[in-house]
């Protein structure tokens, strides 16, 4: 039975901080729309803003169903399993929004995470967070972490501005589902 929360407390941020990875789920209001779901990681790109306020760093990837989606409906869900250690999973169901380096907050947002790197980052996806819950997670495998990958870093940093230009004009601008995402 899962155990719902008021919000995000220090002992919960503590855990979800701890957590190497984590999965952003949406989906478009259509009913033959795809859902989306989306592993999450790399140390400093998850950041707490408030009990009932979370963002992540959204960089440059393959798709962009999550800003498509968060756009159109706003329905967002975050979710981390304990892959170590007692067994728990937690979700965090909001409302996201789609805050973009061109964006008045970004400078002041992007400043609360520990991430520094900033070539590539397409978004900041903030989520106003209206239920927190855990649940068990007796079935989750014991995995052992060993260390973030640097492969997309060092991929991305070797691409000019240009590059992230046409790749959000040209494979960013709408979700596998026609949604409008990146203009």
């Amino acid at each position: 039975m899962a155990n719902v929360y008021d919000g995000i407390d220090a002992k919960l941020s503590s855990w979800l901080n701890a957590q190497p990875m984590f999965f952003v789920s949406t989906a478009p209001l259509a009913a033959d729309g795809h859902v989306n779901v989306s592993p999450k990681g790399m140390a400093g790109t998850f950041a707490i803003l408030g009990t009932h306020q979370v963002a992540y760093l959204d960089y440059f990837g393959s798709g962009a169903e999550t800003i498509a989606h968060v756009r159109e409906n706003g329905r967002i869900v975050l979710m981390w399993c304990a892959f170590a250690g007692p067994p728990q999973i937690v979700r965090l169901h909001g409302r996201g929004r789609v805050v973009l380096p061109e964006d008045a907050e970004y400078p002041e947002l992007r400043a609360t995470f520990a991430k520094e790197r900033e070539k590539a980052v397409r978004a900041i996806i903030v989520v106003d967070v209206d239920r927190t819950s855990d649940s068990c997670g007796y079935s989750v495998p014991n995995l052992e972490f060993v260390a973030d990958r640097t492969i997309l870093d060092l991929r991305q940093e070797k691409r000019p501005p240009e590059y992230y230009e046409e790749y959000a004009r040209t494979r960013n601008a709408q979700s596998i589902d026609g949604l409008p995402a990146l203009s």
